[in-house]
């Protein structure tokens, strides 16, 4: 029968999670730089909120304690009302508006 790997044995570094977190909130960043659609832009801020959750979680259990817990909960507690929030101004701006392109969107004015 074949060996399984070290990873199945046992629990995954803290290094992959930070890793993993890292990459999750520089494809956020660029999401927010680069894009032009504000529900893309959305979704970039969700995802980098979500990268520092996991990098609270990953620490939390890594040090045994449960303060990262709990910040990560007020994260999400955050991102609910930022969530509703702005989606109830991007449904105005797009009723105002008829489009949803940060460039045409960039002034607030009339």
């Amino acid at each position: 029968m074949p060996q399984l790997p070290a990873v199945i044995n046992g629990p995954a570094p803290l290094s992959w999670y930070l890793i993993l977190s890292a990459v999750l909130f520089a494809l956020g960043v660029a999401g927010f730089l680069f894009r032009r659609n504000i529900i893309t832009v959305f979704m970039s801020i969700e995802l980098m909120l979500n990268a520092v959750n996991l990098s609270f979680i990953a620490f939390s259990y890594k040090l045994g304690r449960n303060d990262g817990h709990i910040f990560s909960f007020f994260v999400m507690v955050v991102a609910a009302a930022e969530a509703a929030v702005g989606l109830a101004i991007i449904l105005t701006v797009f009723k105002n508006r008829q489009t949803l392109e940060i460039d045409e969107v960039s002034s607030l004015k009339n």
